[in-house]
């Protein structure tokens, strides 16, 4: 294990004309899932093999690696956009009890992070994309504002909207707890 993390961080930190497409998709791939679930898709691994899939169409040879990550947080971010307007009249009809299975099944760590998963799905897509691209993968601003295709001001207002939104939804959720 200690020896595929340290392979990972040396394809991470190469030059960016050191390494190609599958090279990048062994340091990333398990990222771009976890960015895919995280934004709420259903099928995060799908979203993330369509990524790539689409960015070697695109562009076989990389030349520029952090431009190649950029984009395909972007290629992530639109495809589970595209799968929320595709699903939403599939999660309306939905039981309630099949939804709670499928956040469960998002894999580890939703149990100790119930709250604050369940919160965040609550909010609009633009600020959760917003936030997850900040805290979960810890962008700056002007990298989240290209993989959303928006302007870093906008960015800044997502988040804090955002945090204000979550920070009241966890309280809420606390009192009800409480009470």
């Amino acid at each position: 294990m200690a020896n595929l993390e340290a392979g990972l961080e040396a394809v991470r930190s190469a030059p960016a004309d050191a390494i190609g497409l599958e090279d990048l998709f062994r340091a990333r791939y398990l990222e771009m899932v976890r960015l895919a679930g995280l934004l709420g898709a259903d099928d995060p691994e799908d979203i993330a093999q369509e990524a790539f899939t689409r960015m070697m169409n695109r562009n076989p040879e990389l030349r520029d690696t952090q431009a190649a990550l950029a984009y395909l947080r972007a290629i992530v971010v639109n495809l589970t956009r595209n799968r929320h307007r595709h699903l939403r009249v599939v999660r309306l009809r939905m039981p309630a009890i099949a939804q709670e299975e499928s956040r469960e099944a998002a894999g580890p760590g939703w149990e100790e992070h119930r709250d604050v998963i369940t919160a965040l799905a609550g909010l609009p897509s633009r600020r959760r994309e917003a936030i997850v691209l900040r805290f979960w993968l810890d962008l700056p601003e002007r990298e989240i504002a290209a993989a959303m295709g928006i302007s870093p001001g906008t960015v800044k207002s997502h988040v804090s909207r955002g945090l204000a939104a979550l920070a009241r939804a966890l309280e809420a959720g606390d009192q009800e707890g409480g009470a």
